[in-house]
């Protein structure tokens, strides 16, 4: 039963990170409710060895659809993946429970903002341009390449939100870009929890393809409905995080 669980579990993340990111507020207490007795870092490392593949299908497919602009969203993504090298290091040393306890408070500022402009993210239009547009691209990649080493709860939300907000780009494009940093920051934590042994390989291929197979859906969907149906799926996603992280810093 646990198997089927956490599967089933893994498929609704893929399609959830596919559209607007957050699949990890899915899979992860799915993972943690299956497998009580079992490590953290075991279950988080198992959750990204299965959703680093589904944010690959879905970077692919967005790929292919979207005019990805990538003199930006390539450095971004290297800024990203030594960021979260750094920030996963930072975690070894540093206690992030104030942190925690911050984050559902910046989440109920994001989700206000997203809330009160309401033509946000609805029109594409990019502000910058050439090494500019790459500096900013690098600084959102840095800035939460550093924040998924170090904690990770909203990564891809906040990737998206600040490509919006920030960079300009409408909510599809954004979720778009946002898998290509996704995939550099999760495969920097992949690797330090492989080299820890921090990884259960005989449920990261069938949480995998489960992944993989919501991820396709996902991505189906959102370019199929366009920015509108990302924005919603973003509100939904980052409210659920509100509640989910206020629970773990307050009430747990």
């Amino acid at each position: 039963m646990e198997w089927i669980f956490v599967t089933l579990a893994s498929m609704f993340a893929g399609f959830v990170d596919a559209v607007v990111g957050g699949g990890g507020l899915i899979l992860v207490p799915a993972l943690f409710g299956a497998f009580p007795a079992a490590p953290p870092a075991t279950l988080l490392g198992t959750n990204k060895s299965a959703g680093v593949w589904g944010t690959l299908i879905s970077a692919r497919q967005y790929a292919r659809r979207v005019d990805m602009r990538w003199a930006a969203i390539a450095p971004a993504a290297g800024a990203g993946f030594v960021a979260s090298l750094l920030g996963a290091w930072a975690v070894t040393v540093v206690d992030p429970s104030m942190l925690r306890k911050a984050l559902p408070i910046i989440l109920i500022a994001v989700l206000a903002y997203t809330l009160y402009k309401k033509q946000l993210g609805q029109t594409h239009a990019p502000r910058y341009s050439g090494r500019t547009e790459a500096w900013v691209a690098c600084a959102i990649g840095a800035t939460i390449g550093f924040y998924d080493g170090f904690f990770g709860p909203g990564t891809g939300s906040f990737f998206v939100f600040l490509m919006v907000r920030w960079l300009g780009y409408d909510f599809l494009n954004a979720s778009a870009s946002a898998k290509i940093l996704n995939i550099a920051t999760n495969v920097a934590a992949l690797i330090l929890f492989t080299a820890k042994g921090h990884v259960w390989w005989h449920f990261a291929v069938p949480l995998a393809a489960a992944n993989i197979l919501g991820s396709m859906l996902g991505t189906w969907m959102a370019l199929k409905k366009g920015s509108g149906f990302v924005r919603g799926m973003f509100i939904v996603v980052v409210a659920a995080l509100i509640l989910k992280t206020g629970y773990d810093a307050f009430l747990r």
